[in-house]
């Protein structure tokens, strides 16, 4: 019997006010600070000067703050990396979305590695760089306890990916309070996100027995939370919930991998801009369908862990239940469910449908998908 290893996870500190934990964070693995940031949220909203003062009144200067992109270019990595290395900054503060927290892990990457981002895509044994304090304000991507990190390089109209221990931040502070202010449509977004990295984790190829028991949590947290997190943004135990359920689908897919639906949203994103979220929030329930004859035993089990009864129902028939269940769902949801009203040009479809079957997710899909199936998949879409 072969041996799987298991990445490890970041010091987390959970809870109400766990946000007082970056100063102590902070000192004890630097001096200098570099803050990265969304564009305006942070600033609206208070968090990011609240931060700020934290981080001083332990001893950490901070010495810039960097704001990216929704989807982080290569260009926004290279402008923090040049910033930091200018200032001399020894620990990385993310504070935001998805965006914020990768875009960290890239300029700790580059401040570390030789070479362009480009060439460091595939990249293994990548050195360790600065360490990263990661503070996410949405719940959906997990991105504070995984080893990846997702840029565009908007010059190729191409979503990459950084991989490796290295990227893994040191320190992950999860404070329900900082997702109050999301708009509606970016907690169903962020939601589905974190919905799809749990059901592609325990449908890949690689899932185990440690991503099964985190996948299936998060999913029935989600199913049981996500709609009231969105419909009552000051619900806190919903939201709570949902911050908890997106960082175990991060643990989760972070060993058993994505799958299909993460495939084809990429090139949406990188081709017209279109949010992680509400890209996979539209996949996710045709992708499902697609691939229940492969895996009819797991579905079933989604169809569970979602909420929906099977007793008395044949395997074919239970595992119907998760489509069905996801598609609900989805419709609850104030998001967009057409390309068009995304803005995918579906002339492009036949080269998007290309890369996605080129992509390293489509492999690991329970049903191995060519080309010309998932031009059908987003064709359903239209």
């Amino acid at each position: 019997m072969s041996t799987r290893f298991f990445q490890t996870t970041p010091r987390i500190h959970y809870g109400p006010r766990a946000l007082e934990q970056v100063g102590p964070e902070a000192a004890a693995l630097g001096r200098v600070a570099l803050v990265v940031t969304g564009r305006s949220a942070s600033s609206k909203n208070g968090s990011l000067d609240r931060l700020r003062g934290l981080l001083e009144n332990a001893g950490v200067a901070v010495a810039g703050t960097v704001r990216v992109e929704s989807d982080p270019s290569l260009d926004s990595v290279v402008a923090g990396t040049e910033l930091a290395r200018a200032k001399g900054c020894d620990v990385l503060v993310a504070l935001g979305g998805g965006a914020a927290l990768d875009a960290a892990k890239g300029i700790s990457c580059l401040l570390a590695n030789p070479g362009d981002l480009a060439s460091l895509e595939g990249v293994s044994g990548l050195r360790q760089g600065p360490p990263v304090i990661a503070i996410p304000t949405t719940a959906g991507t997990g991105s504070e306890v995984t080893r990846v990190s997702v840029l565009t390089d908007t010059a190729r109209g191409y979503k990459m990916l950084l991989v490796g221990p290295t990227l893994m931040p040191a320190a992950a502070i999860l404070d329900p309070e900082l997702t109050a202010t999301m708009p509606p449509h970016v907690a169903a977004a962020t939601g589905m996100d974190a919905l799809t990295h749990a059901i592609e984790a325990y449908l890949s190829k690689l899932a185990n027995p440690f991503s099964d028991a985190l996948a299936l949590a998060a999913i029935e947290t989600i199913a049981d939370n996500l709609s009231l997190a969105v419909s009552a943004p000051d619900n806190g135990d919903a939201r709570a919930a949902m911050l908890y359920a997106q960082m175990q689908a991060g643990q989760a897919f972070s060993n058993a991998s994505v799958g299909l639906v993460h495939a084809m949203s990429r090139p949406m994103g990188a081709r017209f801009g279109v949010p992680h979220g509400v890209a996979n929030a539209m996949l996710l329930p045709v992708v499902a369908a697609y691939n229940r004859p492969a895996c009819p035993r797991r579905m079933a089990r989604v169809a569970q862990a979602l909420g929906r009864r099977t007793d008395g129902l044949d395997l074919p028939a239970a595992s119907r239940l998760a489509a069905a269940a996801l598609t609900e769902l989805a419709a609850e949801l104030p998001l967009p469910r057409s390309l068009a009203e995304v803005g995918v040009d579906i002339e492009a479809l036949p080269d998007m449908a290309r890369e996605a079957a080129e992509n390293g997710s489509s492999r690991v899909n329970p049903r191995r998908p060519e080309a010309e199936d998932i031009l059908e998949l987003y064709r359903k879409l239209v």
